[in-house]
């Protein structure tokens, strides 16, 4: 009786399995469908091309996405939380665009690496293309086989190519690596040197394209000053010292030049020389006096040619 009963309960669960499998709708999804990572919903830009119509494919969202965007909602710091917030709504406006197909899907769990390496695992099962800016997971999902579709690439894709000789008006915004070089950059974000601009950093610039170089991020365009369009000249404006002028003696000259007489000493006496008994012996005349000032004046200054006249003409 026992084994009658278990078998009985078994049968009863499978068959209530197998009814609770039929009933629950099968999500089916075609090859080459999008499959939309994490950065891709917070980038925002995915909005602008379906509207344009360029994504005829069905798009894909897996749960664990959003489940990671709610995390990074609730926990992580102010920045990250808005974005996320954003990515969320951008699910909401992608949903009513007519022309796009917005699938969410279940899958059912969460690897220990990840929501990277769970995205690589769908494509791979449901032949799915992945579509994600972030650099890491391209390079890791192209090494394993699956198809890239990367949004950047297609921005770069669709810039505006200039060729050499053609003028471009920008912004200077910051020197460059050159002693002389301002880098400034165009309304589609590429980043162009210009030439002997460092003065111009801050002003809006005609310049010339003299040289495009592709790189891993884009675009490099070199380019030189656009004809009539000069550095400014600092040297002008500064503050020059007022002219002295010609009859103006400087200050270290003034310093030292004295006014110089000219007058012939009085001539000293035989009395004078000689004084008489009673006199003070240590107190000399007036003109000696005067004679005494006079050398002690010409020792402490700087010997000018009048000093030669002037003991020329004493001496006579």
């Amino acid at each position: 009786m026992e084994f009658i009963s278990l078998g009985l309960l078994a049968l009863i669960a499978s068959e209530t399995s197998y009814l609770a499998y039929k009933a629950t709708p099968k999500i089916k999804i075609e090859k080459q469908s999008l499959l939309i990572d994490t950065s891709v919903l917070i980038d925002g830009r995915i909005l602008s091309i379906a509207r344009s119509g360029l994504i005829t494919a069905p798009m894909i969202i897996p749960r664990s996405v959003i489940l990671e965007m709610q995390y990074m909602a609730d926990k992580a710091d102010h920045d990250k939380r808005e974005r996320a917030r954003e990515g969320l709504d951008m699910i909401e406006q992608l949903k009513r665009i007519d022309d796009v197909s917005i699938t969410i899907i279940d899958d059912n769990k969460l690897t220990d690496t990840g929501v990277d390496e769970r995205l690589t695992e769908l494509a791979k099962e449901y032949s799915a293309r992945l579509c994600t800016i972030d650099y890491n997971l391209n390079k890791s999902a192209r090494a394993q086989g699956v198809t890239v579709v990367n949004i950047n690439e297609l921005a770069h894709a669709l810039r505006i190519v200039h060729l050499p000789g053609e003028t471009v008006r920008l912004k200077l915004v910051q020197p460059g690596q050159e002693s002389r070089q301002a880098v400034g950059y165009l309304d589609d974000g590429t980043m162009t040197v210009v030439d002997d601009a460092k003065a111009l950093i801050g002003h809006e610039v005609d310049a010339e394209v003299t040289r495009v170089l592709q790189t891993a991020a884009g675009k490099m365009m070199f380019a030189r000053l656009a004809p009539g369009q000069k550095p400014k000249d600092d040297s002008k404006n500064r503050a020059k010292p007022p002219r002295r002028a010609a009859s103006q003696p400087r200050d270290e000259d003034r310093a030292v030049v004295e006014p110089i007489s000219t007058k012939r000493p009085q001539t000293v006496t035989q009395s004078e020389k000689h004084p008489e008994e009673g006199a003070t012996p240590n107190k000399p005349a007036a003109p000696q006096r005067h004679q005494q000032l006079s050398k002690n004046r010409r020792n402490n200054r700087r010997r000018t040619p009048e000093d030669a006249l002037v003991e020329l003409a004493n001496e006579a």
